[in-house]
């Protein structure tokens, strides 16, 4: 007698659209303990929605959280917080729109991240969060310096659409193993920034990015020079910078579009419009066509490493070389990984060292740490 296997569930188009954008190995490249992660993936496999699920993990971290705070265990407490922060983050994804119910989550998100900052040890990254005033707002993020407080030189990291600041806690965490600060940043149309304080994508984006420089420049904590990392999206954010602003001493692009377009499937084109702030599609036609890199115009003249997977469906090779051609061949670097899904999730641990370790010769070994 021969045993059926059980029928494999068949998920709802707004289900598979969202496995398909925050798989397993998204979930904890960005920080979520792997047991969440692959509770909101049954969860909603099962027909629970994903705010939901997600939201239940986070607040279950939170009770877990305060109880080992309670009895003076400060390095666990710090562990659940920082799950807790991951999975808000992953809760207010489900929302394309700046609905309340997503300001609510990504407020809860700061909170839970707040706390794990509080929790600091003689072992642990320094951390704290940090704004800059930008137009008729603030721009927001998270200052992670090595716990021995000294400070080789300065990487400034963002996401793209839709994972933010303390969504990259793992990388700043092998940036400062090295002796680099990593601030975690919320540019225009990014967390807080965009969904407190009404701050959105356009044209001069690259502006606003640049206010963080501002920052790092202004903060006499932080010694040498200073390399920017955009993912996803804010890779293409990251080029123009470079491109624009001699501060700039080195660049990392991982999984950009150098072309963007206005997408056609319908939760894709809600995401981008809430970058930029409107409803109107042919406004943000014309935001992408502003944002278009193009080499002829635009020159990197600093040290650019591209990172690209082989697998991502959201940024082919050849969306990306436009980067590579924009800069000094002997200064540019490629490294790929043929199964790399989007901006190498499923690589994060060797990503985020190689990066790490590249940051390390072109900021403090080759240019040499320099007081200001």
């Amino acid at each position: 007698m021969t045993n059926e296997n059980p029928r494999t569930p068949v998920l709802s188009p707004l289900a598979a659209a969202q496995h398909r954008a925050m798989p397993f190995t998204r979930l904890v490249d960005c920080g979520m303990d792997h047991a969440d992660a692959r509770r909101l993936l049954a969860d909603t496999t099962a027909g629970m929605r994903w705010q939901d699920s997600a939201t239940t993990l986070a607040e279950t971290q939170l009770e877990r959280a305060g109880r080992a705070e309670a009895a003076g265990h400060r390095t666990t407490a710090r562990q659940a917080y920082r799950f807790a922060s991951a999975a808000f983050m992953f809760a207010q994804m489900a929302y394309q729109a700046d609905t309340a119910e997503k300001r609510e989550l990504y407020e809860r998100h700061t909170a839970a991240t707040m706390s794990a900052a509080a929790l600091q040890s003689p072992h642990t990254p320094l951390m704290e969060r940090v704004t800059v005033p930008h137009r008729a707002g603030t721009l927001g993020g998270w200052l992670c310096r090595p716990a021995s407080g000294k400070v080789h030189a300065t990487v400034i990291v963002w996401g793209g659409l839709s994972g933010w600041g303390a969504a990259y806690l793992p990388i700043a965490e092998a940036y400062t193993a090295r002796g680099l600060a990593c601030l975690l940043a919320e540019g225009p149309g990014q967390g807080e920034s965009r969904l407190a304080h009404g701050l959105y994508v356009d044209e001069r984006v690259t502006e606003g990015f640049a206010r963080f420089v501002d920052l790092v420049e202004a903060d006499q904590r932080l010694d040498g020079p200073i390399g920017i990392q955009g993912m996803s999206f804010g890779g293409l954010f990251a080029a123009h910078l470079a491109a624009a602003d001699p501060r700039v001493a080195a660049v990392v692009v991982n999984g950009a579009p150098a072309a963007p377009t206005v997408p056609e499937f319908r939760t894709a084109r809600e995401q981008l419009a809430a970058v930029v702030g409107t409803d109107d599609l042919g406004r943000v036609a014309e935001v992408m066509d502003g944002l278009r890199f193009d080499p002829a115009k635009h020159r990197i003249g600093c040290p650019l490493l591209l990172l690209h997977g082989g697998q991502d469906p959201l940024a082919r090779y050849e969306d990306q070389q436009p980067f590579l051609q924009a800069a000094d061949p002997t200064a540019a670097t490629l490294r790929s990984w043929p199964d790399g899904e989007h901006t190498l999730y499923n690589h994060a641990v060797e990503r985020d060292a190689f990066t790490a370790d590249w940051f390390t010769d072109q900021l403090v070994l080759t240019t040499g740490s320099k007081n200001r």
